[in-house]
């Protein structure tokens, strides 16, 4: 199958599956002699699997820890945990950051009068953000 086609029944578009195999995320796959890549069944469950990996939004470097350890048949399901784990308290901490910055936002919007006056606390912690943030770089 080409690259196309394994992108077709993997979900994975030909560009990301090329950067897998750029990266060494997926191993190189054989060619034909007019040097099209030739994908086997192996190689679509690989990119489902990457796929996959990349709707829970872990990182290269995650799914390839994964990808590995999903080859290895003598791995410890700990190791598969932890890495699990691992993103599970990145997402939270992410969250939680989200979470803060849309409530500061949130606040901004409702003191902000919304009418045809200038005046805007949304634009006003901008800039002082902006502000403290020149004299920082500044200072160093």
């Amino acid at each position: 199958m080409n690259i196309g086609e394994a992108a077709r029944a993997s979900g994975v578009s030909a560009k990301m599956i090329r950067y897998y195999e750029s990266v060494g995320l997926i191993p190189a796959v054989g060619r034909t002699e007019a040097g099209y890549r030739q994908y086997s069944p192996t190689d679509l469950n690989t990119l489902r699997f990457i796929g996959r990996a990349r709707e829970f939004g872990l990182s290269m470097q995650r799914i390839k820890l994964l990808v590995s350890l999903w080859q290895d048949r003598n791995r410890a399901s700990r190791d598969v945990k932890r890495i699990a784990l691992e993103h599970v308290a990145d997402l939270r901490r992410r969250i939680a950051e989200l979470t803060a910055m849309a409530d500061t936002l949130r606040d901004l919007a409702d003191a902000c009068q919304g009418d045809h006056r200038p005046e805007c606390p949304i634009l006003e912690d901008l800039e002082e953000s902006a502000d403290a943030a020149s004299r920082g770089r500044v200072a160093s």
